[in-house]
């Protein structure tokens, strides 16, 4: 964790709803006049949708597994080294994953290849991550160590799985059962790189349906918010000096399940999002901006 450059990390598996949550702390960002890097989880892939593809077919026709939730396919090392490097000086490199044709005319890269790494811009107030492996451990990586607030985006499996098949169809022109297939054999690197980050992330935001979603490979529909609840949980109510009566007054229909879960209606998640988040990175953000004054001005003097 840094005081002077400060670290979110949003962190969700394929279809979890990532996206949703970044464009909501995006427009925080935006209101409060905040400066941020942002990195996409993707782009710290090991390798092209091409290459992917190939190392696939090869490691199946040796008996072995790879997915892009596991070490094998990703850049661990390098993601580490960024929030590290970020956290120390407000600097590092980044890239970006071209997924369709849309961001290809953007970033002048074709689909599934990555763009030419950069340095970020300077005078950045924040980190800002959003993917997969925010908070990721292995036996010699731990990348959630560096960021100060890791939110965890975890809808129960069967809605996760629901999304993800009806995404990879509509938008990215999937063929159902190929998804499915990608589902299955990215199950073990779930289990073992993808579901235990949700037991170090400070807040997570678990979506739960109340309609029945017990097969979800042939679900038609993705239930809607107001079709779900969604359970906030705090893993430490004390470092975020959480006013749980507070939120409880302003997220209408909201209760306490146990001493550090609030539930909310499904349509209130938006809501939520913002009422609990925004005032915490505007506090790690003007505690920054304050330690970098001070340090400066300490330079200055001893100049």
């Amino acid at each position: 964790m840094s005081a002077m450059y400060p670290i979110v990390a949003v962190t969700g598996s394929s279809g979890a709803g990532t996206t949703t949550v970044k464009s909501i702390l995006q427009r925080i960002l935006r209101r409060d006049q905040f400066k941020a890097a942002f990195v996409e989880g993707d782009s710290f892939h090991r390798y092209n949708r091409a290459e992917m593809k190939k190392m696939v077919a090869e490691s199946q026709a040796e008996g072995r597994n790879l997915s892009h939730f596991g070490t094998e396919a990703n850049l661990f090392e390098e993601l580490e080294q960024l929030f590290r490097e970020y956290g120390e000086r407000g600097t590092g490199r980044f890239r970006h994953y071209i997924h369709n044709q849309e961001e290809s005319l953007l970033y002048g890269s074709s689909p599934g290849t990555f763009t030419e790494w950069e340095d970020f811009e300077s005078g950045t107030d924040l980190l800002f991550y959003e993917g997969l492996h925010g908070a990721v451990r292995t036996d010699t990586v731990n990348v959630g160590q560096h960021a100060d607030l890791l939110v965890g985006v975890t809808p129960i499996i069967n809605l996760e799985w629901i999304q993800k098949i009806h995404r990879d169809t509509s938008e990215r022109g999937q063929a159902r059962e190929n998804v499915t297939e990608t589902i299955l054999r990215r199950l073990p690197d779930y289990i073992n790189y993808i579901a235990p980050q949700f037991t170090y992330t400070d807040i997570n935001f678990q979506r739960v349906p109340t309609v029945d979603t017990s097969n979800p490979f042939i679900a038609r529909e993705i239930p809607t918010l107001d079709e779900s609840l969604v359970v906030v949980r705090f893993r430490n109510p004390k470092k975020f000096h959480v006013d749980f009566p507070y939120l409880l007054a302003m997220i209408p229909g909201s209760f306490m399940s146990r001493r550090n879960s609030l539930v909310i209606p499904g349509s209130k998640m938006g809501l939520a999002l913002e009422i609990i988040l925004q005032p915490l990175i505007e506090k790690l953000v003007l505690r920054a901006r304050e330690y970098r004054r001070v340090e400066l001005q300490t330079e200055v003097l001893t100049d």
